[in-house]
């Protein structure tokens, strides 16, 4: 599994940063992802975001949030 983990890294470590006005969103998805509506996402395509722009940078996010979660629990049991 470490393989996948380093590649997983590597992928959200490549990732462009998160255009302006997303920050607020992605914020959430990071913090409180259960809380997150369809009506924010709406208001990121209104604003111009993409689908697909909106889904990679809101799986990046999560990823990472993962990703610090895994870590500190590796560091728990470690």
């Amino acid at each position: 599994m470490s393989n996948e983990i380093a590649e997983l890294r590597a992928i959200v470590a490549a990732m462009p940063p998160a255009p302006e006005g997303m920050g607020p969103y992605l914020a959430r998805v990071s913090e409180r992802a259960y809380t997150v509506t369809d009506a924010e996402v709406d208001r990121l395509k209104a604003d111009g975001f993409s689908e697909d722009e909106i889904f990679e940078q809101t799986v990046a996010v999560a990823v990472a949030q993962g990703l610090r979660r895994y870590d500190a629990a590796m560091d728990v049991i470690g």
